[in-house]
């Protein structure tokens, strides 16, 4: 999966200026690359420990989709004090199909949602190449 540096560098960004909460957001693009992404509310209850993507975003995306607009792909979110890996907690809230960007410090990691996967069951690891 590619992504561009520019857009990684935002997601970099977004997630180092909330170092003690999990910030979040959603991927656009296709079955080969990331071609932009899109910061969302955390609305979880413990945005410290766990994410939840503000639904009026998420829905907000799935419309201008079926409009003809871009493809959501899946989403992103930081592990501020973790690993750039999919969690358990992550792993209960994966949706197959869907692509998963977790970012932890200056790291990204890709992974798509796959029900058996070897990562807690519930993953597998994406490549990701970062472009200019």
């Amino acid at each position: 999966m590619e992504i561009a540096t520019a857009t990684l560098e935002r997601i970099l960004a977004y997630a180092a200026a909330a170092p003690d909460r999990e910030v979040c957001g959603l991927l656009f693009g296709d079955d080969r690359a990331i071609r932009s992404a899109s910061p969302a509310a955390n609305v979880a209850a413990e945005p410290a420990r766990r994410f939840e993507i503000d639904p009026q975003a998420l829905f907000a995306a799935i419309r201008a989709e079926r409009d003809g607009g871009p493809r959501l792909i899946g989403h992103y979110h930081s592990h501020p004090s973790g690993e750039a890996a999919p969690s358990a907690c992550d792993a209960a809230a994966a949706e197959p199909g869907r692509l998963w960007l977790i970012v932890a410090g200056r790291h990204a990691a890709a992974f798509r949602a796959v029900a058996g996967g070897p990562i807690h069951g519930a993953f597998a690891a994406v490549p990701l190449a970062v472009t200019a």
